[in-house]
C-alpha cells in the first residue's frame, strides 16, 4: 500500500529542500507505518511511507534503478504506493527480456517495467497503484493513477512545476500551497458526488483514475489511458454466467498475495459474501482458513427496525455464510459513545482531508478497521460489485431514470438529503450551486460511450451504469481508502478489477437482472459458493446505527455551528431550517438521509475550521 508524496519545481535546486519533503513525506505516517523514505535530485525530490506487505525485507522506496543516467545519477527513480496484481507474470517476461531483479517486490517490477516500455507500462498493469516516478535523463516526472482509481493521487501545479501527495495534507505541508476555497470548491463539498480530477481546495486537482500526468519543463500534460467502452456483447446467458465466474476466480486468488496476514471483510450481503467464500476456497486449499470480519452496534440485531435500504440486519446472515465458508468469524460490535467521540472524529476527518462523509458509516468503518488491524494487514472487501452489476435502486426506478441529475441526488432529495436545506437561499444561489451541478451532470453524460443501435432504455441504462462507476464509485473508494489507511490497513475491492469492469459493462440489463431481482447475474455465477437465504437475500446497506440518543447528540454540532458567530458556516446556515431539523430528533430518530445531510454539514463546518481554508470569492464569507 503506502504513501507517496514529493515535488517538482525546474527552476530551483531541491536538494536544500529536505526539510521541507520530510514534513510532506511525515503526514503520510498513518499510510506506512514500517519505514519511510527520501531521495532528492536537482529539481524532483520523492518522498514515501511504507506499509510492509510484499518482501518485507527489501522494496524499500524511493526506489533507485542501478543504471546510471545524467551525471551519475540513477536512470529513474520511483514512488510507489498500491499493489500490481500481475507482478510475478510481468517480472518473468521481464527476465526473458534481460532485466535482473535484486528483490521479490511489485515495486522494483513497476521501475523496470517503465526502463523496457516507455510510459506504455501501464497497460501492463492490473491493480490498484499511485505511482510517481522521476526519469533523470528526461527530466520528467510521471504521475500515474491506477484504471479505476482505487488509490487516490492529488497534485498542485506551481509556478515552476508540481507538488503532490496521496492525501492533500502531505501537499498542503509545502509552503507553496495553500488552503483556500472559492465557489465551486463549496459547489465540490456540497454535491454527493465526486467529479474525476476536482477537489475542494483551489489550486488543488487529482490525477484522474485511468489517467497519467506529465511534469517537465514546458508544462503540465495530462493523457488517458484507460476508459471504458462500449462494444456489442454477444455472449449468451450461460456463456456469460461462466465468463463471469471465470473471472471472479482468477481475481480473488490474484488479490490474495501478501507476506502479512489478509483477512477478509463479511456482511452477509451477496457481494462480500462471494468474495469470502472465493478466498476460504482458496485458503482452504492451501490448509489453511479464512478469518473474516464484520461490524455491529449494541443492540442493533435484536431491536432492528427495517427500512427501505435496509430490509435485513446483517449479523444472521453474516454468521451463516461463516459458517457455510468454514471461516474463523469475528463481530465488532459498537455503541454509540465510541461513535461520538470526538478523538475518533477528528481522526477521521484528518483521514479524509476533505469535507465527504457518510454519517456514522465513516466513523464505524474506520473503528472497524482499527479493530481489524490488530489481527491483519490486509481486508478483502465486496466494494464496486453494485456499481458493476447494477444493485441500486435508481437503475430501476422510473423517476431515478428520468432524473435530469445524476440519479442518487434526486433520490435523496426525495428522502431528506438535499444539501441546499439547511442554507440560506441567497448562499446557494450565490454560489450557483443548481448550475454547476447541471454542468457537471451534462459533461459526465458527454463522457458515456455509445454503441450504435441501441435503443433508448439500453442507452439510459448504459449512462446510469457509466454515471454510477465515474461519480458514485469514487466516493465509496475514497472513503475505503481513507478509513484504512488511517488504520495502517490495506484493502483491496476484488471487484474493481479492470476486466471484470469491462466485460459487464456491455452485458444487457436483461441479463443482469435475468431472474427479476437486483444483481441476478452475480447470484448466478456464485450460486454454487452461498447458502440460500444469502443468494435470496435483498440488498442491505450497509448498517447504520439505529439509536435516537445518537442522532440528539449528533444534532448539537448543527446548532453549534449555526449559533457560532465564529463558526465558518454560520454566516450561511439557515437558522429555521437548522430549528426544523432540531425539532425532528425531540421527538424521535433522523432519517438515515437526513443524519447524512446533518453530518455532512457539521464536516464541512469542521474541514474549514480545522485546515484554515480561507473562503475566497464567496459573498458573506468572513
Amino acid at each position: 500500500m503506502c504513501g507517496i508524496t514529493g515535488w517538482a519545481g525546474f527552476s530551483r535546486d531541491l536538494t536544500t529542500e529536505h526539510a521541507t519533503v520530510k514534513a510532506m513525506t511525515d503526514t503520510l505516517a498513518a499510510r506506512g507505518p514500517d519505514a519511510g523514505g527520501i531521495w532528492l535530485d536537482t529539481h524532483a525530490a520523492l518522498g514515501h511511507r511504507r506499509l510492509a506487505v510484499i518482501d518485507l525485507e527489501h522494496g524499500t522506496q524511493p526506489m533507485r534503478t542501478p543504471e546510471r543516467g545524467p551525471a551519475d545519477r540513477p536512470r529513474a527513480v520511483i514512488s510507489y504506493g498500491g499493489e500490481i496484481y500481475n507482478f510475478r507474470e510481468l517480472r518473468e517476461e521481464l527476465v526473458l527480456l534481460g532485466h535482473r531483479f535484486a528483490t521479490r517486490s511489485d515495486t522494483e517490477v513497476a521501475l523496470r517495467a517503465y526502463l523496457q516500455w516507455g510510459t506504455d507500462f501501464v497497460h501492463r498493469l492490473n491493480g490498484m497503484y499511485a505511482i510517481a516516478l522521476w526519469d533523470t535523463a528526461r527530466e520528467e516526472l510521471l504521475l500515474v493513477r491506477d484504471r479505476l482509481g482505487v488509490k487516490p493521487l492529488f497534485y498542485h501545479p506551481t509556478d515552476d512545476g508540481v507538488l503532490f501527495g496521496s492525501e492533500p495534507k502531505a501537499v498542503l505541508a509545502n509552503p507553496l500551497a495553500r488552503a483556500e476555497a472559492g465557489a465551486e470548491e463549496l459547489c465540490d463539498a456540497l454535491l454527493f458526488l465526486r467529479t474525476p480530477g476536482r477537489v475542494p481546495f483551489r489550486g488543488m486537482r487529482e490525477v484522474k483514475p485511468g489517467h497519467l500526468v506529465r511534469v517537465s519543463r514546458n508544462g503540465l500534460k495530462e493523457e488517458r489511458y484507460w476508459a471504458l467502452e462500449a462494444r456489442p456483447h454477444t455472449d449468451d446467458l450461460p456463456t456469460t454466467v461462466t465468463r463471469v465466474r471465470e473471472l471472479l476466480d482468477d481475481i480473488v486468488p490474484r488479490q490474495m498475495n501478501a507476506d502479512v496476514p489478509l483477512v477478509s471483510l463479511l456482511s452477509g450481503g451477496l457481494d462480500s459474501s462471494t468474495v469470502t467464500a472465493l478466498a476460504a476456497r482458496a485458503r482452504a486449499a492451501d490448509g489453511e482458513r479464512l478469518t473474516t470480519f464484520s461490524v455491529d452496534f449494541t443492540g442493533h440485531t435484536e431491536n432492528f427496525r427495517a427500512d427501505a435500504i435496509r430490509p435485513t440486519p446483517d449479523g444472521p446472515y453474516a454468521l451463516e455464510v461463516a459458517r457455510h465458508a468454514g471461516t474463523d468469524h469475528h463481530a465488532i460490535v459498537l455503541d454509540r459513545a465510541r461513535l461520538l467521540d470526538p478523538a475518533v472524529r477528528r481522526t477521521v476527518l484528518g483521514a479524509w482531508d476533505l469535507p465527504f462523509n457518510f454519517a456514522d458509516l465513516d466513523v464505524s468503518l474506520y473503528l472497524l478497521f482499527a479493530a481489524v488491524r490488530q489481527h491483519a494487514t490486509v481486508a478483502l472487501s465486496g466494494e464496486g460489485a453494485d456499481e458493476v452489476f447494477g444493485g441500486y435502486l435508481w437503475f430501476s426506478d422510473p423517476e431515478a431514470r428520468r432524473a435530469g441529475t445524476f440519479p442518487w441526488l434526486k433520490l435523496g432529495a426525495h428522502r431528506g438529503l438535499d444539501p441546499r436545506s439547511l442554507f440560506h437561499p441567497w448562499f446557494v444561489d450565490g454560489i450557483d450551486l443548481a448550475e454547476y451541478e447541471a454542468d457537471l451532470y451534462r459533461t459526465a453524460l458527454a463522457e458515456v460511450p455509445r454503441l450504435d443501435g441501441e435503443s433508448a432504455a439500453d442507452r439510459r441504462t448504459r449512462e446510469l451504469g457509466h454515471l454510477t462507476l465515474t461519480r458514485w464509485l469514487p466516493i465509496l473508494l475514497d472513503k475505503k481508502d481513507r478509513m484504512g489507511m488511517a488504520s495502517g490497513l490495506e484493502g483491496r475491492v476484488p471487484f474493481c478489477d479492470h476486466r471484470l469492469v469491462e466485460y459487464v459493462f456491455n452485458v444487457p440489463w436483461e441479463m443482469k437482472t435475468f431472474s427479476g431481482q437486483e444483481k441476478a447475474l452475480l447470484r448466478e455465477a456464485a450460486s454454487d459458493l452461498l447458502p440460500e437465504p444469502v443468494l435470496r437475500r435483498k440488498k442491505a446497506a450497509y448498517p447504520s446505527i439505529q439509536d435516537p440518543a445518537y442522532d440528539r447528540s449528533l444534532i448539537t454540532g448543527l446548532t453549534a455551528a449555526a449559533g457560532d458567530g465564529d463558526a465558518p458556516l454560520h454566516p450561511f446556515l439557515d437558522g429555521d431550517a437548522v430549528r426544523r431539523m432540531t425539532a425532528k430528533t425531540a421527538g424521535g430518530s433522523l432519517s438515515e438521509f437526513e443524519r447524512i445531510l446533518v453530518e455532512s454539514t457539521v464536516r464541512l463546518d469542521d474541514w474549514l475550521r480545522t485546515y484554515g481554508v480561507e473562503l475566497t470569492d464567496v459573498k458573506g464569507a468572513h
